[in-house]
């Protein structure tokens, strides 16, 4: 069984009723920081990674003396 909109739309309107507006939003917001702390993470490894790769790419490269 497949969730259609009218379903959707009855399922906030539950939880918009049982939690308050105010406590809905501040749950939205944390939910935004830590969506927002995951993807800074991801970049900062990949950053990391894309670095580290660099120095070993350069560490494999013939110097000119070596090159035929």
């Amino acid at each position: 069984m497949q969730m259609g909109p009218l379903q959707i739309l009855l399922i906030a309107i539950v939880v918009l009723v049982l939690f308050g507006r105010g406590k809905v939003s501040a749950l939205m917001g944390e939910f935004g920081k830590g969506i927002t702390a995951f993807k800074k993470g991801v970049n900062d490894g990949t950053a990391e990674l894309e670095k580290d790769a660099s120095v070993v790419a350069k560490d494999v490269t013939p110097e000119e003396k070596d090159k035929v």
